[in-house]
C-alpha cells in the first residue's frame, strides 16, 4: 500500500486535464499511480511535468539510448515500479527486446560485452554515476566518442531525473502497475 494515496476518479477538471497531458495519446491505461500521487501536490506535479515530458519527447538522445539509460538507472536504484512501466511501453517501442531489458536489471559481465560499444559506454556511465555520483575521465572519453555536448548534458540530467523518480516511487512504496513488466528476479546469491 502506498504511503500517500493516489487520487482516484472522478478527478476535478483541472487535475483530470493535467493527468491526460501526462499520459501518451491513446494509452488504454488509467494515469499512472505515480502521476496520480504527484497530483496530491499539483504545483509540484506541473513543475515536474515540464522536465519529464521534455526528456521523453524532445530529447537529443536516440530513443533506444534514452531507454537504456532509464532502464539501467531505475534498475540500479531498485525501482521495480518505473523499470516495469518503461519496459512495458517506451523501451519496447524504442526497439529493446526482452533479453536486453533483462540485462539492464541483471548485469552479466559476459552479456555486457554483447552490447554495441556506444550502449556499453552508456551502461558503464550509469553504473559509475550510480556508484560515485561522478564520471571518471575514461568513462567521459568513451561517451564523447559517440555523443555531442548537447547529448552529454541530456544524459547527465536524464540519469539524475530517473534517480529522482526512483526515489519517489520507492519512497512512496508504489505498487507496480498491473500491466507493467515484472522486474527480473535475482537468481541465487549475488
Amino acid at each position: 500500500m502506498p504511503r500517500i494515496e493516489p487520487l482516484n476518479p472522478p478527478y476535478a477538471e483541472p487535475v483530470g486535464r493535467a493527468l491526460r497531458r501526462w499520459m501518451p495519446p491513446g494509452v488504454p491505461h488509467e494515469p499512472l499511480t505515480l502521476f496520480r500521487t504527484l497530483h496530491r501536490n499539483p504545483e509540484l506535479a506541473s513543475r515536474m511535468f515540464a522536465l519529464g515530458a521534455g526528456l521523453l519527447s524532445h530529447g537529443r538522445l536516440h530513443a533506444i539510448d534514452r531507454e537504456i539509460v532509464i532502464a539501467r538507472t531505475t534498475a540500479r536504484s531498485g525501482c521495480a515500479y518505473e523499470w516495469g512501466v518503461h519496459a512495458a511501453t517506451l523501451a519496447r517501442q524504442s526497439g529493446l527486446g526482452p533479453e536486453q531489458l533483462r540485462a539492464t536489471a541483471l548485469p552479466d559481465p559476459a552479456a555486457h560485452l554483447a552490447w554495441p560499444p556506444h550502449l556499453r559506454a552508456l551502461l558503464d556511465a550509469v553504473d559509475e554515476l550510480h556508484e560515485t555520483a561522478r564520471l571518471s575521465e575514461s568513462a567521459w572519453r568513451a561517451l564523447c566518442t559517440y555523443y555531442d555536448d548537447e547529448q552529454l548534458l541530456e544524459l547527465l540530467v536524464l540519469t539524475g531525473w530517473y534517480r529522482t523518480i526512483s526515489y519517489l516511487a520507492n519512497g512512496l512504496l508504489l505498487d507496480e502497475e498491473s500491466w507493467a513488466d515484472p522486474f527480473p528476479a535475482q537468481k541465487g546469491p549475488q
